[in-house]
């Protein structure tokens, strides 16, 4: 079967021509088989079909031959023909859908790899660090932007604030007054409900004693306690393990419990309808039931507690049910759950006419006005700045910082990536030459690129997800935040990140794919200038690519030294008081209020002790106590907020807080009584008195009590760096009632000085332990988040250098490479290893350079906004940019001059054999 053979074409024209009496197949089929068969393949199928027309008559004689030859023309032309379609389909299927071809471009791009392992180590570490940075990153920024989703219908919740207007600004607060909730639900329908929360802010933490089933008493410490009304667990969702949520706080003295709690303090055992006996500084002293053990969440809520005491039937309950103001008291946080379709703005809009009929005459005799406002329980943690909210706020200001940090690693590991692999591919242009000479088409040279490209990418996205489960803990640690995640969250961010990584792959394959793809194979070959490695374009795009990455490096050192100063700045500030060897000892229960004069008068016997006090409240924590002062000939309306600290005759001495004109209270002075005050620098500039000395002996009055001022004080730091300094005032409290002791210590061993002190503790109050902390370390809580946030920074920074540093210490490799026969011609012309590695390290010097010039203003407006958020810092000086741009220098120095120092060690002898 083939081609028409002679004896077949003499055959066709004597049986045409009437010579022969063979008989012919019909000449429409022959026709229809010359018109619509494949071209190229007409004579083929003549030659076999007359072969097998021929067969047929003489076995199943000319009609039956002529109907066989006609039915095999019909299936063998179009349309009829399926195999036909069927081949031709498969002729033009596109080549990216060819599983066979699409293995050949993996196979090949996995020797592509396997051949160049350092290069390959280079990238694939490179990416990996820098995906899972931003992995770990988008965590952290995810669980801080899920705060409070859990809560149902937590889109119709408010938060009730109260801007307090003074004559020096407004101050706005997240807190109002107790009795602000019953006349809110009458005056407006469109509040379905209310509830109320109080934290126990005299207490850094409660006692709690329990009575376990083998009558052994379980004494705790437990922080994170709040007062709540009887509605508040139909607003926030808690998992309760025991108890029913809606009536958890129905009765008075009930408490709710963590489970954690629960199972301190009932050896678990169920806790539910047990007694606990409570001691706390804000509430006062009484036994709760047990109603109700909720399991800690794994959402973040801006409610952090561990447990909640019944508003009713507390201290707290007592005291303000006697003072029914709705201007003071200022204290609680309220929340309105609205009706579906309100409108919380229009609502808000109304409250000044609520303030002007609920609240004007009482406002009248405080001298100041007041505003209300809603926020929306959803948007607390970080789009507010409210001071003293429930917990701390977060800060969308860190949010961008760190956002940005995962922005420009990502943005560095994702240009180191591309720099490589364009300068890499340079090297193979003779490849593509000679692969082009035998027929490649462009298309194939494409996806081979790109194929290697993203085979390296899905190999970092591999190593970047092991990083991150390996580091998760780490993190957590340094961040002070517990992630948890659902699967389906986990697998959002791991479809996310793999499309970055592929993004990453095809952007850096891209380049070199469809570049050199498009050279003529006789300039490659000929090693003229069309080659990648060397070209004009290439190597700017390079040098640019390296810019950046130094710029965003650069930035992220600045960041970095500015921040560093300023937490230097925050622990080694004057703060006005002796902060060091001052041990805080609290009295958290009646019994150990009762007993400090003779702890007191205990501790100060002891050789380790050079003073004590005590006190309502310490610098660095909140200060509940405040009063509108003014001075004599004064009104209300130029009244000042005072913060307020009752103390005993000793502390200002034990504190070290200096008298600038007056005196300080004193044992020598009994006649000192709860009627006279030592105010700051600040209280008497605000109060009116030209000095510091005319205000001596003078009075100052708070509604009907008046105040003999004794003593003046030189300003200090009671709250963090975070505020101004305010005004402030201590008074005597003639009663035992403090909460803490502050215990200024002699130098000597501390553990010793310890020891000596529990056994003080325990022989005035033997069933309570003795706890303690140091004033220095309680006052550097108050920057944990900034803490947490240089820490972060420090850490990201040197990942990010050493990402930069992967891939200068890759161009540099490459570009010793390009340049071995230049060097061994040097070599032999006198040059020394010196000249050699200044002259290939200036480059790169000229580009750290380029990218700290355009870092430097970039650093400077983001810092200088980042500052914006203490009342005292420091200064952006100029040695902080050139600090950072000789370490940048200096580590491009360092990654360079290795690769230079080794290619000017090399004998010139070999390197230009090798050319």
């Amino acid at each position: 079967m083939g081609r028409l053979t002679n004896h077949v074409r003499r055959y066709l024209d004597s049986a045409r021509s009437g010579v022969s009496d063979h008989p012919t197949p019909p000449r429409w089929a022959e026709w229809l088989l010359s018109r619509f068969s494949p071209i190229g393949m007409e004579d083929e199928l003549q030659g076999d079909l007359l072969e097998m027309y021929t067969y047929w008559v003489k076995t199943v004689g000319p009609s039956r031959a002529r109907w066989r030859y006609a039915l095999v023309v019909l299936r063998l032309i179009r349309p009829f023909s399926r195999s036909n379609t069927k081949q031709s389909k498969e002729y033009h299927q596109p080549i990216l859908l060819n599983p066979v071809m699409l293995r050949n471009y993996l196979l090949m791009a996995w020797r592509n790899i396997a051949k160049n392992k350092a290069f390959s180590a280079i990238n694939i570490v490179g990416l990996s660090a820098g995906l899972s940075c931003g992995m770990l990153i988008c965590l952290y920024i995810y669980d801080e932007l899920s705060y409070d989703t859990q809560h149902p219908n937590v889109e119709r919740l408010y938060q009730v604030g109260t801007v307090f207007v003074n004559s020096d600004g407004d101050q706005p607060l997240a807190t109002t007054p107790y009795g602000l909730l019953n006349p809110l639900q009458q005056e407006y329908p469109e509040i379905s409900s209310a509830t109320r929360l109080l934290n126990l802010f005299s207490d850094d933490k409660t006692l709690l004693q329990a009575t376990a089933a083998n009558s052994k008493s379980a004494v705790f410490y437990e922080s994170k306690g709040f007062l709540a009304d009887p509605t508040f667990f139909t607003f926030f969702q808690y998992d309760f393990v025991e108890g029913n949520p809606k009536q958890a706080l129905a009765n008075p003295n009930s408490i709710v419990l963590s489970e954690t709690i629960a199972r301190n303090l009932f050896s678990g055992q169920p806790a539910l309808n047990r007694t606990i006996h409570v001691e706390s500084n804000t509430n006062g002293i009484g036994d709760y039931t047990v109603t109700g053990v909720f399991r800690p969440g794994t959402v973040p809520s801006h409610i952090d507690a561990r447990f909640f005491l019944s508003y009713a039937g507390g201290g707290m309950a007592r005291h303000i049910n006697s003072t029914p103001s709705l201007v003071v008291n200022t204290i609680f946080f309220t929340y309105l759950k609205m009706k579906p379709g309100t409108d919380a703005h229009k609502l808000e809009a109304k409250l000044p006419s609520f303030v002007e009929k609920y609240m004007r005459k009482d406002l009248a005799g405080t001298g100041r006005d007041n505003k209300l406002f809603l926020t929306a329980v959803r948007d607390i943690h970080l789009h507010t700045d409210l001071t003293k909210n429930v917990t701390p706020n977060g800060s969308l200001s860190y949010l961008y910082v760190l956002g940005s940090i995962a922005l420009f690693t990502l943005l560095i590991a994702g240009i180191n990536f591309m720099n490589l692999s364009t300068a890499r591919s340079g090297k193979r242009s003779a490849e593509v030459g000679v692969r082009k000479v035998l027929g490649a088409k462009q298309t194939s040279l494409i996806l081979q690129f790109i194929s290697e490209a993203l085979l390296l990418s899905v190999f970092a996205f591999a190593l970047a997800v092991g990083l991150v489960g390996l580091m998760t803990p780490i993190f957590e640690t340094v961040s002070g935040k517990t992630l948890h995640f659902s699967v389906s969250q986990w697998m959002g961010l791991l479809v996310a990140f793999f499309g970055i990584s592929l993004f990453t792959g095809l952007l850096a394959g891209s380049y070199p794919a469809f570049y050199l793809s498009s050279y003529r194979p006789i300039a490659v070959l000929k090693g003229g200038p069309g080659r990648l490695g060397g070209s004009l374009s290439a190597a700017s795009l390079r040098k640019g690519l390296v810019v950046v990455q130094f710029t965003l490096s650069v930035v992220m050192m600045i960041a970095l030294v500015v921040i560093t100063q300023q937490m230097l700045y925050l622990r080694s500030a004057d703060l006005g008081f002796a902060k060091e060897q001052q041990l805080i000892i609290p009295l958290r229960s009646e019994t150990a209020k009762a007993s400090y004069p003779v702890l007191k008068q205990a501790l100060a016997s002891t050789t380790q002790v050079r003073s004590v006090g005590a006190s309502a409240y310490y610098p660095g924590i909140f200060n509940a106590e405040g009063a509108q002062l003014y001075g004599e000939g004064q009104t209300k309306s130029d009244g000042e907020s005072t913060s307020l600290n009752r103390v005993d005759p000793d502390f200002l001495q034990t504190m070290a807080i200096k008298p600038v004109a007056g005196r300080l209270f004193s044992a020598a002075f009994p006649a000192d009584t709860n009627h006279r005050i030592i105010l700051n620098e600040k209280a008497v500039k605000e109060l009116g008195y030209p000095s510091a000395q005319a205000a001596i002996g003078e009075q100052t009055v708070e509604e009907d009590s008046r105040y003999t001022i004794v003593g003046v004080v030189k300003d200090f730091h009671f709250e963090d760096l975070h505020v101004p300094i305010t005004p402030f005032g201590f008074m005597l409290n003639l009663k035992p009632n403090y909460n803490y002791v502050v215990v200024n210590l002699k130098g000597g061993e501390l553990q010793t000085t310890l020891q000596t002190l529990s056994r003080v503790w325990q022989r005035i109050n033997p069933a309570e332990p003795f706890e303690y902390s140091f004033l220095d370390a309680d006052f550097q809580k108050n920057y944990e988040s900034e803490n947490r946030l240089t820490t972060l920074v420090g850490y990201f920074t040197f990942i990010a250098i050493l990402i930069s540093c992967l891939g200068l210490f890759g161009l540099a490799s490459f570009n010793v490479e390009q340049r071995v026969k230049e060097i061994g011609v040097r070599k032999v012309l006198g040059a020394s290893v010196t000249n050699i590695v200044a002259l290939l390290s200036k480059d790169f010097i000229k580009l750290v350079l380029m990218a700290l010039l355009i870092a430097s203003p970039i650093a400077w407006y983001a810092m200088n906004r980042w500052l914006q958020r203490f009342a005292y810092k420091v200064d952006i000086e100029w040695w902080m940019f050139a600090f950072a741009g000789l370490a940048a220098v200096g580590i491009a120095l360092l990654t360079v001059s290795f690769q230079s120092v080794k290619a000017a060690l090399m004998n010139p002898v070999k390197s230009l054999r090798s050319e």
